[in-house]
């Protein structure tokens, strides 16, 4: 069943001196529970699909629909994850998950230990961001975002600006809240490793204007390896893909 579709999208900004077109017929279907990876480079659109999908950006051409409904607005049922934390910094790691809940929740502590525990920052509930690392920041940003029970997780670069260690340790993490949770996620990266180790379906774009270029399903044994035969193979691909020269449009189903 579809969450999500996306149907002859395009996107333009008016700059001075004329339009800058960002996205060009784009056409995506997204299974519920599925986590899907969007890799392009810099300036390719991925960011700008998010804000879309989110209900942040409402100004394209074209029909992008959640749950068979037009997006015209944010909602607690699509949670976002960007690239740094954004947590505030005076309050507690617990205070900034009370803090996105309706004011009307019976159950606000409940959820916010449920969530801390969810992420494995079970003690940390007093703690300040500052007093946080990077990496346990964006855990409960993670936490967070989750707290609203949303029906699909958007991550932007989640884990782009953390060091290798950390950024794999998260992703393990990621893996392992949706083998809990079954959420559908949609991450948009750079990185062609953390596309494929986290995806189920990898989309690649092409540079701007974007569009997708190629869709690639990972079947991978559980749990992931990223050094075996099959990753490698996959990553080739992909790769290849990412670097060719052919930028011509498709439309895939996922």
């Amino acid at each position: 069943m579809s969450i999500v579709t996306i149907s002859n999208l395009n996107k333009s900004f008016q700059l001075e001196d004329g339009q800058l077109q960002v996205l060009s017929d784009v056409n995506i279907n997204i299974e519920e529970g599925q986590i899907i990876s969007i890799i392009g480079g810099s300036g390719c659109g991925k960011s700008t699909l998010l804000r879309i999908l989110t209900g942040l950006d409402t100004a394209y051409q074209g029909e992008v629909l959640f749950e068979g409904k037009p997006i015209t607005k944010p909602s607690r049922e699509k949670g976002m994850i960007f690239q740094d934390h954004r947590l505030l910094p005076w309050l507690t790691a617990a205070d900034n998950i009370r803090f996105s809940l309706p004011e009307n929740e019976p159950n606000k502590e409940e959820i916010i230990q449920k969530n801390l525990e969810l992420v494995g920052l079970k003690g940390f509930e007093k703690a300040y961001p500052k007093e946080l690392s990077g990496g346990m920041a964006q855990r409960v940003a993670v936490a967070r975002a989750l707290a609203n029970q949303p029906k699909i997780l958007l991550l932007d670069e989640p884990f782009g600006a953390l060091d290798a260690i950390t950024k794999i340790n998260l992703q393990d993490e990621l893996l392992s809240i949706w083998n809990k949770k079954p959420i559908t996620m949609v991450l948009v990266t750079h990185d062609i490793d953390e596309a494929i180790y986290l995806g189920h379906k990898v989309l690649v774009m092409t540079p701007r204007p974007g569009r997708i270029k190629g869709v690639h399903t990972v079947e991978l044994n559980v749990p992931r390896s990223r050094t075996g035969s099959d990753f490698v193979e996959i990553k080739d691909i992909v790769f290849k893909e990412f670097f060719g020269a052919s930028q011509t449009p498709f439309v895939y189903s996922i």
